[in-house]
């Protein structure tokens, strides 16, 4: 009897370590099966620390709540693209803003330097003719500046001197020719009367009298205006010394200021850019030059004076696309109307329409080629615009630049294209099949003789 109570004591230490082995069996069988709410063996250890800090399920009693949608997702398409495509503008818009600013503080600089590249694109081909006969760089470049910049200087002395020396002749004839206007306005059917000529005259009169001071102040300003004509034009002839003689160097710098992923394409495309500048500008003299000689020679068979200075300033506006041309024609026709009367007016405002005629329709693209083809709209614009932001010179400076920057954004547009298939996979699958040159295309072998299929083999 002594016995049982430790016999019965081991019994029930035996239940519970059975117990306990049952429990843990389950617990193994429940991690092992998804079924019951286990996780793979694998990722335990990975999820262990999770367990510990994830939250409990909500009691089945809560109310289901609905996740709030992505602001993202929530904005149209549409919406979105839009604001992508206005953000990017702005940021441009604002690039161009600071740039104008810029360029509107030193406009002067800019200006002269501008007029230096196509100087220097109407000489840079002597300074090569120059050297391949074996003269110097040096003696190549000052030759040929030199001499340009006289037959400049010399040109614009004979302008002067035609105009001081027909000034009182020019006078007389003005006169006259106001005298001629009026009688023939007093006999025209217009039924204009004497009284108001008079009105006329007496208003323009006091007009002069009354904006004196304005006419003065416009006079100074005038003498203003000269001063930076002479500044502009003393850096426009040292910029073209140092792009005649280091042009290349100077483009080879530039070339190291563009980010190395872009400088082959930018590299490729200044060649270009030169060639359609040149042939803008020695185009551009060529149709000058002959508006001027057959312009010219019509005013003076038609007895006009100052024909040789009238020729000249037609050669000038010829580099303003459009507007030069009528600007100089109706000079013309003015100064004919003054002195020679409505007849001669009529006669040279024909020769004028003639010669732009011809100008237009069969020496710009006979000489210019497609080259510097530009669309009519964007010539208007651009001379528009220029003309708004810096003047006279604006205008001058407009098209070649408009021309310029065609031909760059061409070849990038295509240069890019290349690229792109050059970096592209090669074709595989079907693709390849469909791209390899099939045997029909290719030549047939020759004979066995050696000789090649004559050209009518079929």
């Amino acid at each position: 009897m002594s016995k049982l109570p430790g016999w019965l004591g081991q019994v029930g230490a035996e239940l519970s370590r059975l117990s306990e082995r049952l429990d843990e069996r389950r617990a193994e069988t429940e991690a092992d099966d998804p079924l019951l709410g286990g996780t793979d063996p694998v990722d335990s250890g990975k999820d262990e620390a999770a367990h510990v800090d994830q939250v409990p399920a909500p009691p089945t009693y809560a109310p289901t709540v609905a996740a709030r949608p992505d602001p993202v997702a929530a904005i149209p398409w549409g919406m979105r693209v839009a604001a992508e495509a206005g953000w990017r503008l702005l940021v441009l818009a604002g690039t161009l803003w600071v740039l104008m600013r810029v360029i509107s503080a030193v406009q002067l600089v800019v200006l002269a330097f501008v007029a230096a590249l196509l100087v220097t694109a109407l000489l840079q081909p002597t300074v090569a003719r120059l050297r391949r006969h074996g003269l110097p760089r040096g003696l190549a470049t000052a030759v040929t500046a030199i001499s340009g910049f006289v037959i400049m200087g010399l040109v614009g002395w004979f302008v002067v001197w035609q105009v001081m020396d027909n000034i009182d002749t020019l006078s007389d004839k003005v006169t006259k020719g106001i005298d001629d206007l009026k009688n023939w306005l007093l006999d025209s059917p217009f039924h204009v009367t004497d009284k108001q000529i008079n009105d006329i005259a007496k208003n323009l009169s006091d007009t002069v009298g009354t904006n004196t001071e304005a006419i003065t102040t416009a006079g100074l300003q005038g003498v203003t205006v000269v001063v930076e004509f002479m500044t502009g034009a003393l850096l426009a002839m040292f910029s073209t010394l140092f792009l005649l003689y280091d042009g290349a160097r100077i483009w080879q710098w530039v070339l190291k200021l563009v980010p190395a992923q872009a400088r082959p394409g930018v590299a490729g495309a200044g060649p270009r850019a030169w060639r359609t500048l040149t042939a803008y500008v020695r185009g551009t003299v060529i149709v000058a030059l002959i508006d001027a000689i057959f312009i010219g020679l019509g005013i003076y068979f038609l007895n006009v004076p100052m024909a040789v200075p009238l020729a000249v300033f037609i050669f000038l506006f010829a580099f303003i696309p459009l507007v030069g041309a009528v600007v100089s024609g109706a000079l013309a026709v003015v100064v004919a109307l003054v002195t020679e009367g409505v007849f001669t007016a009529l006669m040279v405002l024909a020769v004028v329409l003639a010669v732009q005629q011809i100008e237009g329709h069969v020496l710009q693209p006979f000489i210019l080629g497609r080259a510097v083809r530009v669309h009519p709209l964007a010539v208007v614009l651009s001379v528009a615009a220029g003309g708004m932001i810096a003047g006279i010179g604006g205008a001058v400076v407009a098209v070649p630049l408009v021309a310029v920057t065609n031909t760059v954004v061409g070849y990038l547009r295509s240069y890019g294209q290349e690229e792109s298939r050059r970096h592209s996979p090669p074709p595989h699958g079907s693709t390849a099949l469909d791209a390899a040159p099939s045997p029909a295309a290719s030549a047939p072998p020759p004979d066995e003789g050696g000789d090649e299929p004559s050209p009518d083999a079929s």
